[in-house]
């Protein structure tokens, strides 16, 4: 018997060297990805989840970074929460003030509702606050679910702790700290975006609904998207800060889920924080990142 188990033992050796395990190749992955996130100076956050495999990978990713309008898809998910629930409906009427179109913000909402004073459906406020990342939009959303504490308490109730959703785009406006309370460790974001896209979260017409509206996302086409094959699906949500006085992006994120040419998907969240890099060169680093990952998985 210590014959026949040393020769299996042996054989099984022979056989690890001869095929390199899932866990190499995937270091061999990280390892690549650690070399294009390098070209930043400053933060950078990773997750990666294959949906159907079950594979895991992460830069920094306990780190907490500011979410900045990534924050608007779990608004989403807690406002289609209530939908489920019958608390909302997405063709119901919400009326909109004026003085809530506020000047000085992204708002592609009061570009078209000027006056203001008008009835808009939760469908359409979704979709302002999803695909075209409307400030406005998101704080009238935050308001109609009783602030972003109640949105925080929704997500800790479920057991989601590293995320903290505590103040409004008009706060965050305001004063430039507190675009850094919105926080978000990258695992988390990529746990949840997996746990959506996989029907664990709302009923299938509200998963359905979140995921057209985030495929139908405008903002950051050279992020996730940007170097990606013409035609490829992603339903995605991005961040952006902007700079401040002494020049420091405080965010520039993309975060979403690619579906590849097998039809299998990966959940993807990038965020990077605190530098002074050119912007086109950080959203470079999150398109290769994507395209990298998007290659090594088309090849398995």
């Amino acid at each position: 018997m210590k014959i026949i188990h040393t020769f299996l033992s042996i054989a099984f050796f022979i056989v690890s060297i001869g095929q390199p395990s899932a866990f190499a190749q995937m270091d061999s992955l990280k390892v690549n990805l650690e070399k294009i996130s390098q070209k930043v100076d400053g933060n950078v956050g990773v997750s990666i989840i294959c949906l159907e495999r079950g594979d895991t990978l992460s830069l920094k990713g306990d780190v907490r970074f500011p979410m900045q309008s990534v924050y608007k898809f779990p608004l989403a998910l807690a406002a289609l929460d209530k939908v489920d629930k019958g608390v909302l409906s997405l063709n119901q009427k919400i009326f909109v003030k004026k003085k809530e179109l506020l000047p000085n913000t992204w708002s592609p909402l009061r570009e078209k509702y000027p006056d203001g004073n008008m009835n808009i459906t939760l469908d359409e406020l979704l979709n302002y606050t999803v695909s075209v990342s409307d400030n406005n939009g998101c704080d009238i959303l935050f308001r109609l679910l009783g602030g972003p504490g109640k949105v925080n308490e929704y997500f800790h109730g479920l057991g989601i702790s590293d995320i903290s959703i505590v103040a409004t785009e008009d706060e965050m406006h305001k004063d430039w700290a507190v675009q850094f309370t919105n926080s978000c460790t990258p695992k988390e974001m990529g746990n949840l975006l997996s746990k959506f896209y996989q029907g664990k979260m709302l009923s299938k017409k509200s998963t359905d609904f979140l995921k057209k509206i985030m495929v139908k996302t405008t903002t950051g086409p050279k992020r996730i998207k940007g170097l990606l094959p013409q035609g490829t699906i992603v339903a995605h949500k991005t961040g952006s800060s902007g700079r401040n006085e002494e020049g420091i992006i405080g965010a520039l994120n993309d975060v979403g889920i690619i579906t590849l040419p097998n039809g299998k998907h990966f959940v993807i969240a990038v965020f990077i924080s605190n530098t002074k890099t050119d912007e086109t060169i950080c959203e470079s680093v999150i398109a290769e990142i994507a395209k990298t990952v998007w290659e090594w998985y088309v090849e398995k």
